[in-house]
């Protein structure tokens, strides 16, 4: 009987120590996605300023990526 206790002692003791791991994961991931998202607002406010300041430059931008995102995906 003592032989079953260690055994289901040292089980659940495995079993917190993924717990408390998975815990400690999951609240890094969430913390780096709310990091990426400020981060992507923070981009997409800087991309919005640059047009607001600069539209001649933008549109001349946009219109050569296009063109040459036309050119790559056609490949004749």
């Amino acid at each position: 009987m003592e032989t079953i206790d260690k055994a289901s002692h040292s089980a659940h003791e495995a079993v917190d120590k993924v717990a408390s791991a998975t815990n400690q994961a999951a609240e890094g991931l969430c913390e780096k996605g709310a990091q990426l998202k400020n981060a992507e607002r923070q981009l997409l406010e800087n991309c919005r300023s640059y047009v607001r300041d600069n539209p001649i430059t933008s549109l001349g931008i946009a219109t050569a990526a296009g063109f040459l995102l036309s050119r790559l995906l056609n490949g004749r």
